[in-house]
């Protein structure tokens, strides 16, 4: 028996990288996946169906079930035509990974408008179009009376919760992610929806073209642990899947062998008076919160 026995995951940008090691974890614990790629560059650009056909062509190798689908994950019509690949296929859903990105890395005073606008379509509109339109479908089957149980499993990144030089884009996306998380989350609960969201540490296209990252990312010597293989994320995110995982509204680190608890945006120190403040009182008092 699988862990993910009988659930049917969706699971976007899964033609390469930390999509395709999920997609085919996922199969290996029982589910049934639909495999979700456009194939394009890094960058965005090209449409090469190619890939989302070999990761289902190595499940059904390995006895599993899967399908592909060359939808774009940001639009609406194809958002809906996703969701309904995987309940056209294999007769419900259960799951969704949001894993689909690209990048267009360049420091502020370079980044064109173009660069902005894809990077913030691509992961944030194409997180938000699929969990919509999968919403719908488990709201739909809530009010008709089945018992959902549910996952969507976003994918943030450390460089919107920590930031990172040069990837205003992807950060500012990023964060957006996590929020968009943590508010589904607080939305869906009542249907039987859980929502959570990972920040992967992994060697991908995307961090081997990271600034400052593709020296760190090379793998090590035989024999030693690899602690940028992609495959390293996937059980979180099949754990996160499993019909009876008790979290939501959650945003995890996970590298290697490690995972660690996001914690929020959080108020700490303050200063207050019973009054309007002064510029010249805040000058003052104000170095009391910077530290």
């Amino acid at each position: 028996m699988g862990t993910l026995d009988g659930r049917v995951a969706i699971i976007t940008g899964a033609g390469r990288g930390i999509g395709r090691e999920h997609a085919l974890l996922f199969a290996s614990h029982g589910a049934k996946v639909v495999v979700n790629d456009l194939g394009g560059a890094l960058d965005g650009s090209g449409d090469d169906r190619t890939p989302a056909q070999q990761v289902v062509d190595e499940i059904k190798a390995l006895g599993g079930e899967a399908i592909a689908n060359d939808d774009n994950v940001a639009d609406w019509e194809g958002g809906q035509r996703l969701i309904n690949s995987a309940v056209e296929a294999f007769g419900d859903l259960h799951i969704l990974i949001n894993n689909a990105g690209i990048l267009r890395d360049r420091v502020l005073i370079n980044m064109t408008e173009d660069e902005w606008d894809a990077v913030i379509h691509v992961h944030l509109k194409g997180h938000f179009v699929p969990t919509r339109w999968a919403a719908t479908y488990w709201r739909e089957q809530s009010k008709a009376g089945k018992e959902v149980k549910a996952a969507v499993v976003n994918t943030s990144s450390t460089s919107g919760l920590l930031g990172n030089p040069g990837q205003a884009n992807y950060g500012a996306a990023k964060a957006g992610i996590a929020a968009f998380t943590v508010i589904c989350a607080q939305e869906l609960g009542r249907y039987g929806v859980r929502v959570n969201a990972i920040a992967p540490a992994a060697r991908t296209r995307m961090t081997e073209n990271t600034p400052g990252l593709s020296e760190i990312v090379k793998a090590p010597g035989e024999g030693q642990f690899d602690s940028w293989a992609p495959d390293n994320i996937s059980p979180l995110v099949a754990y996160l899947s499993t019909e009876d995982c008790p979290s939501t509204g959650k945003v995890f680190f996970v590298q290697g062998g490690q995972v660690r608890l996001f914690q929020p945006w959080t108020l700490t120190t303050e200063i207050e008076k019973s009054s309007k403040w002064t510029v010249e009182e805040l000058q003052k008092e104000m170095p009391k919160l910077l530290g």
